[in-house]
């Protein structure tokens, strides 16, 4: 018999998190591909001294982007501005402006969190090596810069690369357009870009889709991610006007 993998709600999907996890969450630029509904229940579970993983991470609340101007934008600042994460590894965790501070910046100008600033490129390579069962790679990017401080050196053909090591994850909260049933996934748009490596990244893979469909619903040429890396799937109100 296959395993049941479809979670009752957001809440029921998030309910094991414990204090203390780390969560990879997708998203690409502004609400592209984020898992809105399961981040909100996250929130909603107050659980604390989480370690959160994401790409932009900090932008949208401060200016809106990638948000319709008839709603009030969230992003991954949340579980900062709740007091609920004390660290974030991400690469883009500010606006480029300093007014207002994002929620991240405010936590750790007041000393209560941790910011990893990634280059987005080693971000997601590190999620994919992760994913690979590769521990660690060599990058020319950061070479010269403060992202080179403590990480090992060596040239190759004449230049200078850094070491980075494979970032995995406790949970990872993804976003997809369709399920099916056993958990192979399909993606539109941005949410192709972070949210396939994270689900093979992490012990626990949690998505959240648009649509749940039975086996063979989905194009074989258009399954992003294989059934064996998701662990649950919620799928989301017909109309939902969040993004």
């Amino acid at each position: 018999m296959p395993i049941n993998k479809i979670s009752n709600s957001f809440a029921e999907a998030v309910a094991d998190i414990p204090s203390g996890a780390s969560i990879m969450i997708g998203g690409f630029g502004g609400a592209g591909g984020q898992p809105t509904r399961l981040m909100l229940a996250l929130r909603d579970l107050g659980v604390g001294d989480l370690t959160i993983i994401g790409n932009v991470a900090g932008i949208s609340k401060t200016t809106g982007y990638g948000w319709p101007d008839h709603l009030d934008p969230i992003d991954q600042g949340m579980f900062f501005e709740s007091g609920q994460a004390t660290k974030i590894t991400c690469s883009f965790p500010v606006p480029g402006t300093t007014n207002p501070l994002s929620d991240i910046e405010k936590a750790w100008r007041e000393g209560n969190a941790e910011v990893d600033i990634v280059p987005q490129g080693t971000l997601i390579e590190r999620i994919r090596a992760a994913g690979a069962g590769i521990p660690a790679f060599y990058t020319p990017t950061g070479v010269g810069t403060p992202v080179a401080e403590g990480k090992e050196h060596r040239d190759f053909d004449g230049r200078t690369y850094l070491m980075e090591e494979a970032l995995s994850a406790d949970f990872a909260l993804i976003r997809a357009q369709k399920a099916d049933t056993r958990g192979n996934l399909q993606y539109i748009g941005t949410s192709r870009a972070f949210n396939p490596a994270m689900a093979t990244a992490a012990a626990v893979t949690i998505v959240e889709v648009d649509e749940i469909v039975e086996p063979g619903g989905i194009d074989p040429e258009r399954v992003g991610t294989l059934s064996t890396y998701v662990d649950r799937i919620v799928v989301r109100e017909a109309g939902d006007p969040l993004p």
